[in-house]
């Protein structure tokens, strides 16, 4: 799990970065929550949907969004942060130029930010979506959304109340083609604490089973 450093928008970027070692492995992208409320790169969280990815073989990269540890650069109110996330797709493709799937993941904030860069790279076949912040941002953009994915919740979360993100489940599951699946942890608040290994494990199973159906092609 290596440090890795890239030039971003905004100056360099810190990252953490996991090379697989099966040919031609899938990648991945994890995204963290917000930069002004303390969110990182290390978050347990976004920690947890990195490995969850690394555990079934993928090239995996989280990393610092602008003006978060090492990385350069001031918050810029998600504009400039969508950007980031673009160009640390294309560093993690660079690193596998002869990968041929790509996910994403994110959490709360990062969750957002994920769901915009899958709206503009239709190479992304699945996400991750934890706890979306349906009640602070705007997710209309996701008109119609381009990938199936999952979108886990916490049923405690007075931070984006399951209430609000049920709503945005709603509207996706119209779309044709395309299956969310919506999952809701019992007692789970917005950080998931003393829940992050149902979390994970409900995440993991929804990828396993995502990975078989390719399989089964």
């Amino acid at each position: 799990m290596p440090d890795v450093i890239f030039n971003g928008p905004a100056g360099r970027i810190e990252g953490r970065y996991h090379h697989s070692k099966v040919e031609n492995a899938p990648v991945a992208l994890v995204l963290h929550p917000h930069p002004q409320f303390g969110g990182t790169m290390n978050n347990p969280v976004a920690y947890q949907l990195y490995h969850i990815f690394v555990e079934r073989g993928f090239s995996v990269l989280r990393f610092n969004f602008r003006g978060v540890g090492r990385s350069q650069g001031f918050y810029d109110g998600g504009v400039g942060e969508l950007s980031d996330a673009a160009t640390a797709l294309d560093w993690l493709q660079s690193q596998n130029a002869e990968s041929g799937r790509c996910w994403i993941a994110g959490f709360s904030f990062g969750a957002w930010i994920a769901m915009q860069v899958l709206m503009r790279r239709p190479e992304i076949e699945g996400f991750i979506s934890v706890a979306p912040p349906a009640n602070l941002y705007d997710f209309t953009f996701l008109a119609p959304c381009p990938s199936s994915g999952l979108i886990l919740t916490g049923s405690a979360d007075q931070v984006a109340p399951e209430a609000d993100t049920q709503k945005l489940v709603e509207r996706l599951k119209t779309q044709k083609g395309i299956v969310i699946q919506h999952q809701s942890i019992p007692g789970a608040n917005h950080f998931f604490e003393n829940h992050l290994d149902v979390m994970k494990d409900a995440a993991g199973s929804y990828l396993d089973k995502r990975l078989a159906e390719v399989e089964a092609k």
